[in-house]
């Protein structure tokens, strides 16, 4: 683009008293993308925001890579010669064995079915992502020795809700695993107390999962030193598929991988679709403000044929001519952007 053709495109854009009409789309048109990039820019970052939050409230409660039995048995046995091997995976940042099994809660109020979910905690064991900041208490408890006569647990803020639990409270688990007496399996009873209350905003987790020590869960399932998953968390989420079948390798048949993608496939699909059709209604916008300032070149181009003929007989090439009005076009869409890029 030369000197001359911007000049002329810019004095163009400059209308005269006769030429108001011209001069009203064009503003419109500048306002109409400057419209359709600032809804695009909202749209999106509105999207990538709830996705993003949605993401880190799932996987503060679910590990990046699940290592699970193909067919559930006994458990997986000799996990501790695993997590070695596991953690050195690249992009893996932990690996932590997990035990869980369905319990009734009995707590001051009513009684619920509860998720009981041991790992790790006490003895300098790194804290689950989900129990890190408590609603209420502490995991203090957790680093005393194991007491025969009581345990602790952590459970959610909806089911302490729902059975009246407070911090310090003593609940009763209910094992549907039982002990054989001579009048039939008879459900074990286990005494718990309250160490905290945890609250990860997902309503599923927060009313139904209640954590303790993993010896602890294993007294209570009635299982001897077995784990039913290895969870693994990576510095980059988005490796996890890779991550996955470098684990199923080292685990062997039996074990299976299982990603967080896998997991929640559903759910991010319909995050998906719904980015997908907020871009094709935002870009409906971006459509109005092109036709527009096409409707602007076409009326310039009708308006100015006694220019471009003079043009033409000093010398001015075809290209040129074409130059001139293409510059006009992207001119207004260039101004329209930046505003619209400001604003959004």
């Amino acid at each position: 683009m030369s000197r001359f053709e911007w000049m002329v495109a810019l004095r163009y854009l400059r209308a005269k008293r006769k030429q108001t009409a011209i001069s009203v789309i064009t503003v419109v048109s500048i306002v109409g993308v400057a419209a359709g990039v600032a809804a695009l820019i909202i749209v999106l970052a509105i999207n990538n925001g709830f996705q993003s939050t949605l993401e880190a409230s799932l996987l503060s409660a679910t590990a990046h890579v699940n290592i699970l039995e193909r067919n559930p048995e006994y458990g997986i046995e000799d996990w501790q010669f695993l997590l070695p091997k596991l953690r050195r995976i690249p992009h893996v940042v932990s690996a932590t064995p997990g035990l869980y099994g369905q319990v009734a809660l009995k707590g001051p109020l009513v009684g619920s079915n509860t998720v009981l979910k041991g790992v790790p905690l006490g003895d300098g064991a790194p804290v689950p992502e989900m129990l890190r900041h408590l609603k209420a208490g502490s995991l203090a408890p957790f680093d005393q020795p194991v007491s025969n006569h009581e345990y602790y647990v952590v459970v959610g803020s909806r089911l302490a809700e729902q059975t009246g639990i407070l911090v310090n409270s003593p609940v009763t688990l209910i094992s549907y695993q039982g002990e054989l007496t001579p009048v039939g399996v008879v459900p074990s009873l286990f005494h718990f107390r309250v160490a905290g209350i945890f609250e990860s905003g997902l309503y599923d987790l927060d009313s139904a999962w209640a954590f303790t020590s993993l010896p602890v869960a294993q007294r209570v399932l009635d299982l001897q030193d077995v784990v039913n998953t290895i969870e693994l968390r990576l510095d980059n989420i988005f490796e996890a598929p890779a991550v996955a079948r470098a684990a199923e390798s080292i685990a062997g048949p039996k074990l299976a991988a299982s990603t967080w993608m896998d997991q929640n496939r559903s759910l991010l699909n319909a995050l998906k679709l719904e980015k997908t059709v907020s871009l094709i209604t935002v870009s409906l916008i971006e459509l109005v403000a092109a036709l527009n300032i096409l409707a602007v070149l076409v009326m310039l181009v009708m308006e100015k044929q006694r220019d471009v003929a003079i043009l033409m007989s000093m010398g001015t090439r075809r290209r040129q001519i074409q130059r001139i009005f293409v510059l006009e076009g992207l001119i207004i869409g260039g101004v329209g952007c930046l505003l619209g890029l400001a604003s959004g």
